[in-house]
């Protein structure tokens, strides 16, 4: 039986948090919310925050991709500033999609993050971390799935103890995860003999997903930690059949401690290579679509060129005086209206498109459509105005 509850998360993050005379004001950057799990047999929090675009009016059609955070309650609002950062148009970032962040509470982490007992003198409650995947991607993931407007797309990050199961997570056959982000985890339990065991029965299909890996600087207290990073790393690759989608970064000026923020920011920006096409680079559909089929290639899933940037495009040529180009813009603007049928911008913009090219019954259908979408849309009405009053 699933129980929620909703309340504020107040957080002042550095750079992004305005002024207010009074200080009566708060930013609010996630809601609380508590499942109870069968598996586990406990009551497990969570929290999450959704991007900037999620409660427009008109913006019901929008699907986001999902990060799922372990040690939810130390990462949420870095990872939550950061990805919002990454994701904004409007200051020209837009490295990444807009995500929604889930973060994951702890109960007991040694006891979850662990896939396998550890023996020790004194008795311990090692060895839970299956158990806890299967809370993840059995429970958790389907309840996001049902209560937000999801895209299938999920990321699994992990730091430590969680970097750990996230490296068990990515080698398993199947996986409700996309993509993988391990950032140094502690592999203090896979010796040689454990890592070899574990990589024995590799399945190909894991190599189909993305997996990043950071490992710090501990100087000399845990060289051994390094080295099986290293090691975990050039044996996934040397069993890869094909090219490896993986990445392992070395932070040198970074310890255990302080990694997790830039590693994230690599990891993303890995993942996403190329997500940030300018829309000035762009000449034709067939060189913006070769882009985005890259990035959907490399991550397994289908990643359409976002609408802002499309949009952008359009109206760039859509401003000169040659006719050719012109048509190029109407081409872009259709495109947008096939990728984005939910937006009544994208049939806005085509409608005022087709009206300059000289096509006012199509640029009419167009507005009608945008209207149908947004009936406040001023815009439209004011343009099915003119082209009647055009006849």
């Amino acid at each position: 039986m699933k129980q929620q509850l909703t309340c504020l998360i107040l957080f002042i993050f550095a750079g992004l948090t305005p002024s207010f005379a009074q200080g009566t004001e708060s930013i609010e950057i996630g809601t609380t919310h508590s499942l109870y799990s069968d598996i586990l047999g406990e009551e497990r929090s969570y929290w999450v925050s959704l991007p900037a675009s999620y409660d427009g009016k008109y913006n019901s059609y929008k699907k986001y991709p999902v990060i799922y955070l372990l040690d939810g309650h130390i990462h949420f609002a870095s990872v939550t500033g950061m990805t919002q950062f990454m994701s904004r148009a409007s200051n020209g970032s837009r490295k990444v999609p807009e995500m929604i962040i889930v973060g994951v509470m702890n109960v007991d982490r040694q006891r979850d993050f662990t896939p396998d007992k550890i023996i020790t003198r004194r008795e311990n409650n090692t060895g839970g971390g299956k158990k806890f995947l299967s809370f993840l991607e059995e429970e958790l993931v389907p309840v996001i799935d049902e209560n937000f407007r999801t895209e299938p797309f999920r990321i699994l990050f992990g730091h430590s103890l969680g970097g750990l199961l996230t490296s068990h997570a990515y080698i398993q056959d199947t996986s409700a995860f996309n993509a993988f982000i391990a950032v140094d985890p502690s592999f203090g339990t896979w010796d040689n003999v454990v890592m070899d065991e574990k990589l024995e029965t590799l399945s190909d299909k894991i190599f189909d997903r993305p997996f990043y890996i950071a490992t710090a600087n501990w100087e000399k207290r845990n060289l051994r930690n390094r080295d099986r990073h290293i090691r975990f790393f050039e044996s996934l690759n040397s069993k890869c059949p094909g090219p490896f989608k993986a990445q392992l970064d070395y932070f040198e000026d970074e310890t255990h401690s302080t990694v997790s923020l830039p590693a994230f920011y690599e990891a993303m920006t890995y993942l996403f290579e190329g997500y940030n096409l300018s829309y000035r680079n762009v000449q034709d559909i067939d060189q913006l679509n070769a882009v985005y089929d890259k990035l959907s290639a490399r991550l397994s899933y289908d990643f359409k060129a976002p609408e802002e940037l499309i949009n952008r495009i359009a109206y760039g040529k859509l401003r000169s005086s040659r006719e050719e180009v012109q048509q190029q813009a109407v081409e872009f603007f259709e495109l947008n209206t096939r990728y984005y049928p939910g937006s009544f911008n994208v049939f806005d913009s085509l409608g005022e498109a087709l009206f300059r090219t000289g096509d006012l019954e199509a640029a009419a259908m167009n507005f009608e459509k945008s209207l149908s979408l947004n009936p406040e849309n001023e815009n439209a009405t004011k343009m099915l105005a003119k082209i009647t009053d055009s006849k």
